[in-house]
């Protein structure tokens, strides 16, 4: 489709190896509990004072992994994903590198990456090092030294940290922050710190010692009035610039349910709404890039912004 980067996240199997799921619970996203075999491994953990039910990767092996297969998450509003859904494994981080190298060379020109390392405090408690590992398969793939080609991202401070001034990594890191709460590494080592805090002038210029750039929810770009339409932009990017940071929100969907109300076409919450609309009010915001489910819809009206520029 001709985007810039492929952007996936990252958590640890029971083994150790680095696999390519949204998070650690496998309820929602694969067929875990139709599979009888593994229904004593359903339990529940607590993450950062969250308590949460399911099937956790970090109790399956790799090869037990490989035996489920992927499903779509939110099956109401993405219906036609699942045609396919039987025949998804969940891919490791060393497959998506080669597919990463596969398409490069098909296309003639390097595509980048963007791994997110979920829950890295979570796996450290459970002995996994997911850093390492990440750094380990970079350089297994020829990656260690591509500098902008690899953009590592983190909803925690303190492994961005240890990525940029212990591993070594000179790629560009980026610094997650959720509407609210901490992130899981404060919460453990009782740093009362929130991501509000964290994203005002003062502290920006600290995490502009640590990261390149700030991937916020698009929300704290620009919120939302009390009839869900778009308010005007908060002074997040401008904040961010003048600390030399680069800011790029998520998650941009094209279906009406996640669209503010003026962008919307019709009731129907899977039906497709006017996706460009939300996406140059952002632009005309001053982002410097954007997360997108609908990639070939976002450049579409990415090209039709700059040309009407």
């Amino acid at each position: 489709m001709g985007v810039e980067f492929i952007e996936f996240d990252l958590v640890c199997s029971k083994d150790g190896v680095l696999i390519v799921r949204h998070e650690p619970n496998l309820t929602h996203c694969t067929e875990v509990a139709q599979r009888p075999e593994f229904a004593d491994r359903r339990r529940s953990i607590e993450v950062g004072g969250h308590r949460e039910e399911g099937w956790f990767t970090f109790d399956f092996t790799l090869e037990e992994l490989r035996s489920l297969r992927a499903t779509e998450p939110l099956t109401s509003l993405r219906p036609h994903t699942m045609d396919g859904a039987m025949e998804w494994t969940i891919p490791t981080l060393d497959e998506i590198l080669a597919l990463r190298a596969q398409a490069s060379a098909d296309r003639g020109w390097e595509l980048g990456i963007i791994p997110e390392i979920k829950h890295s405090s979570l796996f450290h408690a459970l002995g996994h090092d997911p850093e390492a590992a990440l750094m380990a398969s970079l350089a297994g793939a020829g990656l260690q030294d591509a500098g902008a080609l690899v953009r590592i991202e983190s909803f925690e401070v303190g492994n961005l940290s240890r990525l940029r001034h212990d591993l070594g990594f000179e790629g560009v890191l980026v610094f997650l922050a959720e509407d609210s709460g901490r992130p899981l590494d404060f919460i453990l080592s009782q740093d009362e710190r929130t991501f509000a805090d964290l994203l005002t002038p003062r502290f920006l210029e600290e995490l502009a010692h640590v990261v390149d750039a700030i991937g916020p929810s698009k929300h704290l770009v620009i919120g939302r009035t009390a009839e869900d339409t778009l308010a005007d932009p908060s002074a997040l990017v401008a904040d961010c610039h003048a600390v030399g940071l680069e800011v790029t929100p998520w998650t941009f969907r094209a279906e009406n349910h996640f669209l503010p109300a003026e962008h919307r076409s019709s009731a129907d919450p899977a039906e497709l709404g006017d996706y460009a609309g939300e996406l140059h009010a952002f632009f005309e915001a001053g982002v410097d890039a954007v997360f997108c489910d609908q990639p070939d819809l976002a450049l579409l009206a990415r090209d039709a912004y700059l040309v009407g520029r």
